[in-house]
């Protein structure tokens, strides 16, 4: 038992309340809000809380399914693909986030759900919370929750790694990208992309970036193609290798700001997807 607005409680729970905020929002900026309105709630409090980690579970997750709702309207009418906001670790310490439950295919499976189905799905299959906690959570009955999570696991079910790259391979496969890039050799890209490959870049029509999603080798050649032909090199030659969302990425700094590239591997030695978030609202964290 714990009285509201006790410091050490709180703190105790911050990493993990920030993790789910994370998963629930797509967006580091806006987990970090969500999580100071936790503590907001937390302090002004009235008597004794019998378990405050489930009382802050239970306030932060319903703090995200309000910001969700009112951010509907704005993700229907977003320019272009969107991304999440880039998760980054450093390569020289260990992760902190298993790599499944925030890359960036895992994220925008979890777009395709209801507020109500992200949370039930976040809460009991990547967090461990039972379903009794979860209806308590949400104000809904346990047989209703249960059918949310069942609703929602049918959509993510494909997204989940069918296989496993060695981190190494990962590193590997970016390398030679970032290295085909930078040298605008198109015949070396198209080596260690996928037949199938995906490529989404988000500007969020304040800078300049693809309006749909590159699908297949031949449709992101093409583009990057274009590009060269007409802007010259496009890729920076000096980028600062990290972590983003469990995969080997790059920030690179461009003359209109900065950028990151994702890597997804894929089976066959070569890479499945190529996120790159260019909207400068989902950079202001990133560390010079």
């Amino acid at each position: 038992m714990s009285a509201p607005g006790d410091i050490a409680a709180f703190e105790a729970e911050r990493p993990r309340l920030r993790r789910l905020a994370y998963r629930m929002l797509g967006s580091v900026s806006e987990a970090e809000d969500a999580v100071q309105d936790a503590w907001l709630r937390w302090a002004g409090a009235a008597g004794e809380v019998e378990d405050p980690a489930a009382w802050l579970v239970r306030t932060t997750s319903r703090l995200c399914i309000d910001r969700l709702r009112q951010a509907k309207a704005r993700r229907e009418t977003y320019r272009g693909p969107w991304l999440p906001e880039p998760l980054i670790e450093e390569l020289n310490v260990d992760p902190v986030e298993r790599a499944e439950e925030v890359s960036v295919a895992f994220l925008l499976a979890l777009e395709r759900l209801s507020p109500l189905e992200r949370a039930v799905f976040l809460l009991h299959d990547v967090f461990d919370e039972d379903y009794g906690e979860i209806a308590e959570t949400l104000g809904r009955n346990e047989a209703a929750v249960r059918q949310l999570a069942s609703r929602a696991r049918a959509h993510v079910k494909d997204e989940k790694p069918r296989f496993t790259v060695d981190e190494a391979e990962a590193a590997r496969l970016a390398a030679a990208f970032m290295a085909a890039a930078t040298q605008g050799d198109m015949k070396a890209l198209g080596a260690v992309l996928a037949e199938d490959a995906v490529m989404l870049t988000d500007g969020g029509g304040k800078r300049s970036a693809a309006l749909r999603p590159l699908i297949g080798r031949d449709d992101i050649i093409a583009l990057l193609e274009g590009l060269a032909w007409r802007n010259g090199l496009v890729w920076p030659l000096s980028f600062r290798a990290v972590r983003i969302n469990g995969y080997p990425g790059v920030i690179l700094e461009r003359e209109d700001g900065p950028m990151t590239v994702a890597f997804q591997p894929g089976e066959g030695g070569r890479l499945a997807g190529v996120y790159m978030v260019r909207n400068p609202d989902k950079l202001g964290h990133l560390k010079p």
